[in-house]
């Protein structure tokens, strides 16, 4: 293991485990990606068991520690950090390692082979990073989540798509890469963020990404909380937009082609996966042609 990566508690005994990651950054529009892991985090009651130290990868004057103080006193410096947790998933008969961090800044091939290494010495069976990408999508319906796999097998079983994304990509992508290359399969689920509220964390698409991993681990995840908190985010974005005009037109005209691709039945739905595909290719383009570069990936 390279002396980048600091292991607090070595996991033994691991049943089946699947690696379970979200990176802050250009991959995690409206924070959908890490709100999930942190969720799945909090639900499973997962363990810190190691990090990797943030020296190399990381510019701190773009993602700056923070300094608190503890009881009134002691300063504490809180560096971004990627962190490895592990958990069992409740009916799943598997066990889970979630990484949570940041998309780091430097020496992402380095980066990516630490976590594929550790991966092959747990006996990860599976990995699975989890994205979110703005599009046009409104917020009053589901988030549409895609899935794609390099592996042609996974693609059979579990219902994917074989991977056909073109262009710029993010710490998923290459991660995916370093996994493949260590002999890992490896899925990318990713949810649509509405581009208007890019910005506010998207419970609705943690949500939706939460039930699609569910779906391919082939158990339920209570989502009971991202549920209700979905709902308070459709609420308030509803009454934000309802003070523009232009905005209302906008998000009305939203729905109509939401439901045209009947994007409303399942959101996990194949065919409005591979439609959804092609609707934020179309306008990541159109963003790159104006000179604009989007807040966060495409499907690497």
């Amino acid at each position: 293991m390279a002396r980048e990566l600091r292991i607090h508690e070595r996991p033994s005994s691991l049943e089946r485990p699947v690696l379970i990651g979200a990176f802050r950054g250009w991959n995690d529009g409206g924070q959908a990606a890490t709100l999930a892991a942190g969720y799945l985090a909090k639900l499973w009651g997962a363990r810190k068991f190691a990090d990797i130290d943030p020296e190399l990868f990381v510019d701190f004057q773009a993602t700056r520690p923070h300094v608190s103080l503890e009881e009134g006193r002691t300063r504490k410096i809180d560096w971004p950090e990627n962190t490895f947790f592990r958990a069992s998933i409740p009916g799943a008969n598997r066990d889970a390692i979630l990484l949570v961090g940041v998309e780091p800044n430097y020496r992402w091939r380095t980066f990516s082979e630490i976590i594929a290494d550790l991966a092959r010495e747990l006996g990860v069976e599976l990995a699975v990073t989890l994205g979110a990408l703005v599009a046009d999508v409104p917020h009053t319906r589901p988030s549409p989540v895609t899935g794609a796999a390099t592996d042609p097998h996974l693609v059979d079983e579990l219902g994917l798509q074989l991977s056909r994304y073109e262009g710029p990509t993010g710490i998923v992508g290459v991660l995916l890469d370093s996994c493949r290359r260590a002999g890992i399969p490896s899925v990318s689920l990713w949810a649509a963020v509405p581009h208007y509220v890019q910005l506010a964390p998207s419970p609705p698409a943690a949500k939706a990404l939460c039930e699609r991993l569910g779906g391919v681990l082939s158990t339920d995840i209570d989502v009971s909380e991202l549920e209700e908190a979905s709902d308070e985010y459709v609420d308030q974005v509803s009454q934000a937009v309802a003070t523009d005009a232009e905005t209302a037109s906008y998000v009305e005209e939203l729905e109509r082609r939401a439901d045209s691709l009947d994007l409303l039945e399942d959101s996990t739905d194949l065919p409005s996966g591979e439609a959804l595909a092609q609707e934020i290719t179309r306008f990541l383009r159109e963003r790159e042609d104006d000179g604009e570069t989007p807040e966060s990936g495409g499907p690497g």
